[in-house]
């Protein structure tokens, strides 16, 4: 997994600036990357940046083909479980509790997860953790996905020790739902964070992929897609960006590692991005404003929920500055 080859991946000379950081008038700082939009029959309505060929790996972009996989396979999900399989989830005790209530279900328990110990992202969450239990696997952003992993494996009599490899029925089998819902040969395997592995795809195949799942192409999508509506802290956390997008746009929003998104209408037109230098500043404002241009959100919501997701310039405690998208 460690001989691809590095040169078909995003380069400096198919990213384009797509935002910039301004202060107090001067740019301050430039994000540059690749952006693409697909129609609801995969056409591209619009690309910035070299969105055909260049390889990326969509880091957790990827988790709702790894959910509708693991729904096909029979995995006995539930409620908020459907939704936590394609969470990057804030660590919270809900979020802990939730996965340790499925885990429990289906007889195994938090050290049959493959993911590692982490700290949970929610701030409040990781302050009580330092003081008490520490490092978790179910605190781990990915427990959730693990989670429905494992039960799959346990409705199917796959094995679970090896679960994470690429040769693993299940592995083989998200490999083969990536491949479907995108139209394209996976271009190179990689490791994620959280241990699984990973399928690097173009940004105009993963688009395509995502806003298949979004339009409710199969029964197993519609059900991730209404989980999701259904329970949108699961997925993020409470007044984080994923989750915000949810629940004030009706929108399948997921963000994934190394600066990227994927976010998609219910009639399956879908945007996804990468930002080169791995920054998530401004991949929400970026994402908005090209649904805005190609009609699927109002300039008026792009604006609002833009000002709830986009952290502010600051300067001395005032805002004295601002993210700007320049696509």
């Amino acid at each position: 997994m460690n001989s691809q080859d590095s040169s078909r991946g995003l380069s400096a000379s198919g990213v384009v600036e797509l935002a910039r950081v301004v202060r107090n008038g001067l740019t301050e700082s430039r994000h540059l990357g690749a952006a693409v939009v697909t129609g609801p029959n995969g056409s591209v309505l619009k690309a910035f940046g070299d969105t055909s060929s260049a390889l990326v790996y969509p880091r957790s972009s990827i988790k709702p083909l790894q959910a509708v996989t693991v729904l096909a396979a029979g995995a006995d999900l539930q409620g908020v479980e459907v939704a936590l399989a394609s969470a990057s989830h804030a660590g919270t005790k809900p979020h802990q509790d939730a996965v340790a209530a499925e885990l429990s279900w289906i007889g195994l328990s938090e050290q049959d997860l493959g993911c590692p110990e982490d700290w949970p992202l929610d701030p409040q969450a990781q302050a009580t953790a330092r003081l008490g239990e520490g490092k978790r696997r179910l605190a781990m952003n990915c427990s959730g996905k693990h989670a429905s992993f494992l039960s799959a494996c346990v409705a199917n009599g796959w094995p679970i020790e090896n679960y994470l490899d690429p040769e693993h029925p299940l592995q083989l089998k998200i490999r083969q739902t990536v491949e479907d819902y995108s139209g394209e040969p996976v271009g190179a395997i990689g490791v994620d964070g959280c241990g699984a592995p990973l399928f690097a795809l173009t940004l105009e195949a993963l688009a395509r992929g995502i806003g298949k799942i979004a339009s409710g192409i199969t029964e197993e999508s519609s059900r991730l897609t209404e989980a999701i509506q259904r329970h949108p802290w699961a997925i993020d956390g409470i007044g984080r960006p994923n989750t915000v997008v949810v629940e004030e746009l009706g929108l399948l929003c997921k963000g994934g590692a190394e600066g990227v998104m994927v976010i998609a209408d219910k009639d399956g037109t879908c945007l996804a991005l990468k930002v080169l230098d791995g920054s998530h500043r401004a991949t929400t404002a970026i994402a908005l404003k090209l649904l805005e241009e190609v009609g699927v959100i109002s300039k008026e919501q792009r604006i609002r929920v833009s000002a709830l997701t986009t952290e502010q310039v600051l300067g001395g405690g005032v805002a004295v500055g601002q993210v700007e998208v320049v696509i």
